[in-house]
């Protein structure tokens, strides 16, 4: 999964943090990283269910 982000190092991650406090501002940003959970906690339980019902299907078909 990492390999389509590339290989950050400590300065390049540092930049973006910084541009992305300038963007969203040092009061916003507790929200940003809420919904940014809130998301990723969406994209791993659509994942788990899409692989649950992949299952269930390979054991009806055998």
């Amino acid at each position: 999964m990492f390999g389509l982000i590339g290989n950050f190092g400590p300065w390049e991650l540092g930049l973006i943090l910084v541009i992305v406090l300038i963007i969203v501002g040092p009061g916003k940003l507790p929200q940003v990283g809420q919904s940014l959970g809130k998301a990723l906690q969406n994209f791993r339980k659509a994942k788990d269910d899409d692989i649950e019902e992949l299952a269930e299907k390979e054991k009806e078909d055998e």
